[in-house]
């Protein structure tokens, strides 16, 4: 917009110029009078003339009262002896200042021909100048082929990074300090027989720092960054892509020791003649390009491509293999210790109060990636200063965490004491059930308190990162997820639609413990296949690859792991009917409930202490009732595979 509307006042300003010299030298002018040489004569004679302008034989008069006229002198002859002829007294004419043009051509030049040509000088000017500006513009027509990477130049200290400003990921930074090492020293690795690796491809969830580190090397480097996003390449056009594609490599090689930063390459490397409807012409040319690319590089270029994704499972075959991307760094989810480290590097420009201990919010955000943990100081900060504060404070913080999981608080939604006490039951269900077993997740705050879609949750978070999750801990999760029901079920006789997201997970990890861990008795072999996404031209649905005998034993353990996790919280509430009361007049009273106070409620003070361990053999299987049944039967997994570390999980109701 600024752009436009600068070229806008440049066409403008150039108009009203061209328009002020026309009016300036074509415009109306008064014509002099035309008189005879006796009358100019008699005008000299009588004192009357002032100056004489003599153009060849046309005479150009100024009286004294500044009016002009003009005459024609006698051909041949002088201006002196041509008035001397008609009479002219000469003392009078010594008078006269006589001015005697010597270049007329000039003059013709001057006063015909230049304001003829000025317009169209100047519109011939202002079209190769906004021919100018489209060529520099990347959104103008004229540069559809050439590259749309952004340049950041070593030498500009503002907007160089360094491995120090990124936190954590230890094992990435030292695999990728070796490719710093060859763009600084390459000829110590030439000189043993090494080849220059041409590409590595960071592989990681979204927001775990992929672009920052990428910058990283760049700045270690001391060398050019040439970022661009996949999606950068690829227009209507054919053709264009595989341009611009041409165009950037040139640029690098002439910048060499570079890097090339190809941020989402799935957008462009996606597997080639796959999908239903087969591949995208213009898509595909563009991939072709950037293999040729890669390939053409010589062993002393110094460009190494640095690219980027989170789907890896997408990217074609040609693209993975050695001597386009060499390397492989996975960043990860940060642990404990490196969301401490990222904590400190976003909170070193803001003023955070002393008493706080950033371990206690890492514990809280496990599963946070990096990104995550930048938006939660920056919405903390936001909130402090709403609350005209000069500090951040705990209370901000810990509040920031529930909204970046969850959304923003809804204190407007009106909801009657009824829903209320509902709400405070099932929530401290969940609570209760999760204290009082030994592999749950510790219950880090209770609220009934609306927050985002949920009308009241429990937050909890494991007291340290898991990267394998155990059978005991899924077993004890599905009982914490039928808190809620149970509790309503034990206080109402009655249950609501609130524990419908409950039922749907708690079913889902039941299946996943059948299907997909082996942790059921039908043995250590998963059952299904899943297949991929249909643009890579495979199978919209999931293969089943066993038989219907089979499919209704894996029903059956389903439904026995949900009905002795049913089991197993009944006895929980019931046994601790006193402790649930006490937790839901807490919670009508006061909205939310910390981690002290719960503690203090349940007389918590160490995790081992008198767990309720349930046991998949002694109870028998509840079998399903008609109406509000504890079990429902829906394929649809929510939750985190056990390879991964999971987020602080919220249980939303209502």
């Amino acid at each position: 917009m600024k752009n436009l509307t600068k070229h806008t006042s440049l066409t403008i300003a150039f108009l009203i110029l061209a328009l002020g010299l026309l009016v300036l030298y074509n415009g109306p002018k008064e014509k002099p009078a035309e008189i005879s040489l006796s009358t100019l004569v008699s005008q000299i004679n009588n004192g009357q003339v002032k100056q004489i302008t003599v153009d060849e034989n046309k005479l150009e008069i100024l009286l004294n009262d500044s009016k002009t006229e003009t005459s024609i002198k006698e051909k041949e002859i002088g201006i002196t002896d041509s008035l001397k002829n008609y009479g002219v007294d000469p003392a009078k004419l010594t008078t006269v200042n006589i001015d005697i043009k010597s270049n007329a051509s000039s003059s013709f030049w001057l006063g015909t021909v230049l304001p003829f040509l000025l317009p169209f000088l100047l519109i011939a000017g202002f079209i190769w100048f906004m021919l100018k500006q489209a060529q520099k513009g990347n959104n103008q027509a004229l540069s559809f082929g050439s590259s749309r990477a952004r340049v950041i130049d070593p030498k500009d200290k503002r907007l160089r990074t360094l491995f120090k400003d990124v936190a954590g990921a230890k094992e990435s930074k030292e695999e990728l300090m070796e490719i710093v090492e060859f763009l600084k020293h390459p000829n110590k690795f030439l000189k043993l027989g090494a080849k220059i690796p041409k590409g590595v491809l960071l592989l990681g969830p979204p927001g775990t720092g992929k672009t920052l580190i990428a910058k990283a090397v760049a700045g270690e480097a001391n060398v050019p960054f040439f970022n661009i996003s996949g999606s950068e390449f690829v227009e209507m056009f054919v053709g264009v892509g595989a341009s611009r594609v041409r165009d950037l490599f040139k640029q690098a090689k002439k910048n060499s020791p570079a890097i090339v930063f190809i941020d989402e390459i799935d957008a462009v490397g996606r597997h080639r003649g796959a999908g239903l409807g087969g591949g995208h012409d213009e898509r595909e040319q563009t991939l072709n390009q950037i293999l040729v690319e890669m390939d053409g590089f010589d062993t002393n270029t110094n460009v190494i491509v640095i690219a980027a994704t989170n789907r890896p499972d997408v990217l074609d075959p040609a693209l993975l293999r050695p001597g386009r991307f060499d390397r492989r760094v996975t960043m990860d989810l940060p642990d404990i210790e490196e969301r401490i480290e990222i904590l400190k590097i976003h909170a070193k420009n803001k003023p955070i109060t002393k008493n706080i201990d950033l371990r206690v919010i890492a514990e809280r955000t496990s599963g946070f990636s990096g990104a995550d943990l930048a938006n939660l100081l920056n919405e903390a900060a936001i909130l402090s200063a709403r609350r005209e504060k000069k500090e951040i404070a705990m209370p901000e913080l810990t509040e920031s965490i529930e909204k970046v999981i969850l959304g923003p608080e809804r204190r407007s939604r009106r909801i009657d004491e009824d829903e209320k006490k509902i709400i405070a039951y099932h929530e401290a269900g969940h609570a209760l059930v999760g204290a009082s077993l030994k592999n749950a997740d510790p219950v880090q705050k209770i609220s009934i308190i609306s927050r985002g879609h949920a009308g009241g949750y429990t937050l909890s978070a494991p007291a340290k990162d898991k990267r394998l999750l155990s059978r005991n801990y899924f077993i004890d999760e599905l009982s914490v997820f039928l808190g809620g029901y149970v509790s309503e079920k034990l206080a109402f006789g009655d249950v609501t639609t609130g524990a419908s997201n409950d039922l749907e997970r708690a079913t889902a990890m039941a299946r996943n413990l059948v299907t997909r861990y082996g942790m059921s008795e039908l043995g250590p072999r998963t059952f299904g296949h899943k297949e991929e996404l249909v643009f890579l031209g495979k199978e919209m649905h999931e293969e089943k690859n066993y038989s219907e005998k089979t499919a209704e034993d894996i029903d059956k353990q389903v439904t026995k792991f949900i009905a002795n996790a049913y089991v197993v919280t009944e006895k929980i509430l019931t046994e601790k009917k006193v402790e649930l009361e006490k937790i839901v007049a807490a919670l009508i009273e006061k909205e939310t409930m910390e981690q002290e106070e719960f503690n203090a409620i349940m007389g918590i003070k160490n995790r081992e202490s008198a767990p309720i361990e349930p046991d998949m053999d002694k109870p028998e299987p509840i079998k399903p009732e008609t109406e509000n049944s504890p079990v429902q039967d829906k394929d649809k997994s929510t939750e985190p595979e056990a390879k991964t570390a999971p987020k602080p999980s919220p249980v939303e109701n209502f």
